[in-house]
């Protein structure tokens, strides 16, 4: 299949973008399974949810039923094919940690990319298709973290779910200003990609909260 044509077709580009984003969670997914030294079945069930689990949350809230998966086996098919090749890959790897984090990063903008526009296609508000594009790319994610006893990435002091909301915001602002959808989920995917990598690599995070200092009870009663 040509380039021109995905280009020409842009649903079936955005077909293979989705495949590509289920794989690549996938791969994160059993890439955990790994660092928990999990049976082939785990390795299973652990890419499947990443894989899927987004979408599939996505989907339940945007009314859409049944889920996408239920109707197109292909993607459950893709997520275990995946997670047997990580199964027997994974040890040839010199850091799997990293190399989780940095498949998690591309499927967290292919699945930004994917949810935005598959919002914005049902009507929905800007505002609404932001937030789905978010849950699209980091829920995957979070249930990972929970199944395997990790504290999520979502929840970390790390750039993560800013940056897909960047890009989704980015999404919605062209579609607006009436931009191809081509070109629009090329932005999108690139500049919630280029976020997360810039917080990998240079370590950075967004602010905390920093609460005030205690006071003293008794310094109170004196003021009174």
């Amino acid at each position: 299949m040509s380039l021109s044509f995905l280009l020409d077709n842009p649903d079936m580009l955005v077909r293979w973008l989705d495949l590509f984003g289920i794989a690549v969670f996938a791969a994160s997914g059993a890439l955990t399974a790994s660092r928990k030294q999990m049976d082939v079945v785990g390795f299973m069930l652990v890419a499947a949810v990443t894989g899927i689990g987004g979408g599939s949350v996505r989907d339940l809230l945007l009314g859409r039923s049944p889920v996408f998966w239920i109707h197109d086996p292909v993607y459950l098919i893709l997520c275990f094919a995946i997670a047997l090749l990580v199964f027997f890959a994974a040890p040839l790897l010199e850091s799997r940690f990293r190399a989780l984090l940095w498949a998690d990063a591309v499927g967290l903008a292919a699945f930004s990319v994917i949810g935005t526009e598959t919002a914005l296609e049902m009507g929905v508000p800007g505002s609404v298709a932001i937030l789905m594009g978010v849950i699209t790319a980091s829920f995957g994610g979070l249930i990972r973290d929970v199944l395997t006893a990790e504290v999520p990435l979502i929840l970390r002091r790390e750039i993560y779910a800013s940056a897909a909301a960047a890009g989704a915001v980015v999404i919605v602002a062209l579609q607006a200003a009436d931009v191809s959808e081509l070109v629009r989920g090329a932005v999108g995917f690139f500049l919630t990609f280029t976020i997360r990598a810039l917080g990998l690599v240079f370590h950075l995070s967004l602010p905390s909260y920093r609460p005030r200092p205690g006071r003293d009870p008794d310094a109170d009663k004196d003021g009174s």
